[in-house]
């Protein structure tokens, strides 16, 4: 039983780990659009933790609320819902509705990881709403009070605005910070993957280290297909 249960929990740690790289990826391959498109990523990542991390928990109203407005954020617009399930005329009632959700679990549950969860949402659309000091005082305000998990995953936001921002060593700091304090949500492989591809255009050297001991490690045959891409991605020696 031990070893099923083990199993199941590397899988689902590939899968996140693959969600992670996939949304650093997109900041890596669009920073320029990233205030356009980067919420869509972001928002995913969210939504993914949050059903990670609270599956078997959704006991209390606050932790039923974020599950109602995560169920809010997938629902369909323009088509039929799912039986029972919601669904929006336009993207605007969409992103008005989903808005308000998170919102009332910030303001009626103010510090509790369900507001940082609703908050990192909210950043992520400001992101897609071109107000970048909004999104980055709410992932901001995830990293400095939420619990490690969440915490971790703004920091990772964090980041990838800086890169887009060309603040690299702010950038380098946070992704640093990250392989020394990994966590379930933000792995130390995962952090180390995103800084690799951080500092590939300056210090590609360093970088391909760091990538070529990934690709090589047999413990997760997913990180080392996600490392050996983002060597192929380096320049040429």
């Amino acid at each position: 039983m031990a070893s099923t249960v083990s199993r199941k929990a590397l899988k689902q740690q590939d899968k996140f780990t693959v969600d992670v790289e996939q949304t650093v990826d997109f900041f890596s391959a669009h920073r320029t659009e990233v205030i356009r498109y980067g919420a869509v990523a972001l928002a995913v990542i969210a939504i993914v933790a949050a059903v990670f991390y609270y599956r078997s928990h959704q006991h209390s109203v606050r932790e039923q609320m974020l599950a109602n407005a995560i169920t809010l954020s997938a629902a369909p617009v323009g088509a039929p819902a799912t039986p029972g399930g919601p669904s929006f005329p336009n993207g605007d009632a969409k992103i008005k509705a989903v808005t308000a959700a998170f919102n009332k679990i910030i303001s009626d549950y103010s510090g509790t990881e369900e507001a940082y969860v609703s908050e990192y949402y909210l950043a992520s659309r400001a992101v897609e709403a071109g107000n970048m000091d909004d999104a980055r005082k709410k992932y901001q305000d995830v990293a400095d009070h939420a619990g490690a998990n969440y915490a971790s995953l703004a920091k990772l936001a964090l980041s990838q605005l800086d890169l887009a921002q060309n603040k690299q060593a702010d950038a380098e700091r946070l992704l640093k910070d990250l392989m020394d304090h990994p966590t379930d949500l933000v792995s130390k492989t995962q952090a180390t993957i995103a800084y690799a591809k951080a500092i590939a255009p300056t210090r590609p050297d360093e970088a391909r280290k760091l990538l070529t001991q990934l690709a090589t490690d047999k413990s997760s045959q997913e990180i080392s297909q996600i490392a050996s891409a983002a060597l192929n991605d380096l320049p040429a020696k």
